[in-house]
Protein backbone atom coordinates (compact mmCIF):
# COMPACT_ATOMS: atom_id res chain seq x y z
CA UNK A 1 0.00 0.00 0.00
CA UNK A 2 1.37 3.18 -1.05
CA UNK A 3 2.54 5.63 1.61
CA UNK A 4 -0.18 8.37 2.01
CA UNK A 5 2.12 12.12 1.23
CA UNK A 6 1.92 13.68 4.27
CA UNK A 7 -0.60 17.58 4.25
CA UNK A 8 1.86 20.31 3.56
CA UNK A 9 1.86 22.50 6.21
CA UNK A 10 0.75 26.46 5.80
CA UNK A 11 3.70 28.32 3.82
CA UNK A 12 5.02 25.41 1.84
CA UNK A 13 8.27 25.94 0.28
CA UNK A 14 10.86 23.65 -0.83
CA UNK A 15 12.61 23.76 2.89
CA UNK A 16 9.66 22.84 4.64
CA UNK A 17 8.45 20.03 1.88
CA UNK A 18 12.27 18.52 1.83
CA UNK A 19 12.03 18.28 5.72
CA UNK A 20 8.19 16.85 5.33
CA UNK A 21 9.35 14.46 2.81
CA UNK A 22 12.37 13.48 5.18
CA UNK A 23 9.92 13.12 8.15
CA UNK A 24 12.35 15.05 9.98
CA UNK A 25 10.24 17.23 13.34
CA UNK A 26 10.06 20.91 12.25
CA UNK A 27 7.75 23.92 13.73
CA UNK A 28 7.22 26.75 11.32
CA UNK A 29 7.52 30.24 12.69
CA UNK A 30 5.93 32.89 10.51
CA UNK A 31 6.17 37.05 10.58
CA UNK A 32 5.25 40.03 8.60
CA UNK A 33 8.34 40.63 6.77
CA UNK A 34 9.12 44.79 6.72
CA UNK A 35 10.79 45.89 3.34
CA UNK A 36 12.31 48.24 5.36
CA UNK A 37 13.91 46.43 7.97
CA UNK A 38 17.74 46.57 7.84
CA UNK A 39 18.55 43.29 8.05
CA UNK A 40 16.45 39.75 7.70
CA UNK A 41 18.71 38.15 10.60
CA UNK A 42 17.89 40.98 13.09
CA UNK A 43 14.17 40.71 11.67
CA UNK A 44 14.07 36.99 12.34
CA UNK A 45 15.46 37.22 15.60
CA UNK A 46 12.80 40.00 17.11
CA UNK A 47 10.10 38.43 15.40
CA UNK A 48 10.51 35.19 16.58
CA UNK A 49 11.56 36.32 20.64
CA UNK A 50 14.76 33.43 20.19
CA UNK A 51 17.96 34.18 21.36
CA UNK A 52 20.05 35.36 18.48
CA UNK A 53 22.49 32.66 19.11
CA UNK A 54 19.75 29.98 18.45
CA UNK A 55 18.68 32.03 14.85
CA UNK A 56 21.17 31.44 12.08
CA UNK A 57 21.80 32.92 8.63
CA UNK A 58 22.03 30.77 5.71
CA UNK A 59 25.24 32.98 3.28
CA UNK A 60 26.37 31.94 0.12
CA UNK A 61 30.19 32.21 -0.71
CA UNK A 62 32.44 31.09 -3.52
CA UNK A 63 34.73 29.19 -2.08
CA UNK A 64 37.95 28.77 -5.03
CA UNK A 65 34.91 28.45 -7.22
CA UNK A 66 32.31 26.87 -5.94
CA UNK A 67 29.21 27.86 -4.46
CA UNK A 68 28.99 27.09 -0.82
CA UNK A 69 26.56 27.84 1.50
CA UNK A 70 27.53 28.91 5.32
CA UNK A 71 25.08 28.67 8.39
CA UNK A 72 26.19 31.02 11.10
CA UNK A 73 24.55 32.75 14.59
CA UNK A 74 22.76 36.12 13.39
CA UNK A 75 24.88 37.39 16.18
CA UNK A 76 28.29 36.86 15.07
CA UNK A 77 29.21 37.05 11.43
CA UNK A 78 31.11 34.79 9.12
CA UNK A 79 34.84 33.98 9.21
CA UNK A 80 35.58 33.67 5.74
CA UNK A 81 39.00 32.15 5.91
CA UNK A 82 37.34 29.53 8.28
CA UNK A 83 34.82 28.39 5.52
CA UNK A 84 37.72 28.15 3.21
CA UNK A 85 39.63 25.64 5.72
CA UNK A 86 36.73 23.92 6.61
CA UNK A 87 35.79 22.76 2.80
CA UNK A 88 39.69 22.39 2.41
CA UNK A 89 39.77 25.41 0.36
CA UNK A 90 42.23 28.58 -0.22
CA UNK A 91 39.80 31.44 -0.67
CA UNK A 92 36.22 32.69 0.21
CA UNK A 93 34.52 36.08 -1.14
CA UNK A 94 30.96 36.08 -0.57
CA UNK A 95 28.87 34.83 -3.72
CA UNK A 96 27.58 37.22 -5.99
CA UNK A 97 23.86 37.97 -4.61
CA UNK A 98 22.15 36.76 -8.13
CA UNK A 99 24.63 33.69 -8.33
CA UNK A 100 23.41 32.81 -4.73
CA UNK A 101 19.70 33.47 -5.85
CA UNK A 102 19.53 31.62 -9.07
CA UNK A 103 21.50 28.28 -7.57
CA UNK A 104 19.62 28.12 -4.64
CA UNK A 105 16.11 28.56 -6.02
CA UNK A 106 15.20 31.47 -2.99
CA UNK A 107 15.50 35.22 -2.76
CA UNK A 108 18.28 36.74 -0.56
CA UNK A 109 16.68 37.20 2.53
CA UNK A 110 15.23 33.88 2.10
CA UNK A 111 17.71 31.81 1.51
CA UNK A 112 17.42 28.26 3.05
CA UNK A 113 20.18 25.78 3.75
CA UNK A 114 17.23 23.14 3.12
CA UNK A 115 15.30 22.18 0.31
CA UNK A 116 17.85 24.24 -2.34
CA UNK A 117 17.25 24.28 -6.18
CA UNK A 118 20.91 22.39 -6.75
CA UNK A 119 22.42 21.61 -3.03
CA UNK A 120 25.40 23.56 -2.61
CA UNK A 121 28.11 21.74 0.15
CA UNK A 122 27.21 23.09 3.39
CA UNK A 123 29.11 24.55 6.49
CA UNK A 124 27.28 24.94 10.18
CA UNK A 125 28.59 26.92 12.62
CA UNK A 126 29.18 24.45 15.01
CA UNK A 127 27.91 26.76 18.10
CA UNK A 128 24.67 25.41 17.02
CA UNK A 129 25.24 21.90 18.78
CA UNK A 130 25.35 23.58 21.93
CA UNK A 131 21.13 24.40 21.52
CA UNK A 132 18.70 21.92 21.48
CA UNK A 133 16.83 23.52 18.43
CA UNK A 134 18.28 26.20 16.09
CA UNK A 135 16.07 28.70 13.68
CA UNK A 136 16.72 29.27 9.85
CA UNK A 137 15.18 30.59 7.11
CA UNK A 138 12.35 28.52 5.69
CA UNK A 139 12.70 29.60 2.69
CA UNK A 140 10.83 33.11 1.95
CA UNK A 141 11.33 36.17 4.06
CA UNK A 142 9.07 36.21 7.04
CA UNK A 143 9.33 32.42 7.76
CA UNK A 144 11.61 30.28 9.60
CA UNK A 145 11.98 27.20 10.82
CA UNK A 146 13.18 25.76 13.95
CA UNK A 147 14.39 21.67 13.88
CA UNK A 148 17.64 19.96 16.20
CA UNK A 149 20.88 20.95 15.09
CA UNK A 150 22.01 17.41 13.99
CA UNK A 151 18.75 17.58 11.64
CA UNK A 152 20.04 19.98 9.77
CA UNK A 153 23.53 18.80 9.86
CA UNK A 154 22.18 15.31 8.45
CA UNK A 155 19.92 17.06 5.59
CA UNK A 156 22.02 19.32 3.84
CA UNK A 157 25.04 17.03 4.06
CA UNK A 158 26.55 19.96 6.36
CA UNK A 159 30.05 19.66 8.21
CA UNK A 160 30.10 21.44 11.71
CA UNK A 161 33.12 23.80 12.12
CA UNK A 162 34.18 27.09 13.61
CA UNK A 163 33.24 29.16 10.90
CA UNK A 164 31.69 32.10 13.09
CA UNK A 165 33.15 35.11 14.58
CA UNK A 166 30.89 35.63 17.46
Amino acid sequence: MAKKPKKQQSGGTPATVALAAAGTAFTLHQYEHDPAHQSYGDEAVEATGVSPERVFKTLVADVDGELTVAVVPVAGSLDLKALASAVHGKRAAMADPAAAERTTGYVRGGISPLGQRKQLRTVVDESASAHRTVYVSAGRRGLEVELAPDDLVRLTGAVLAPIGRH
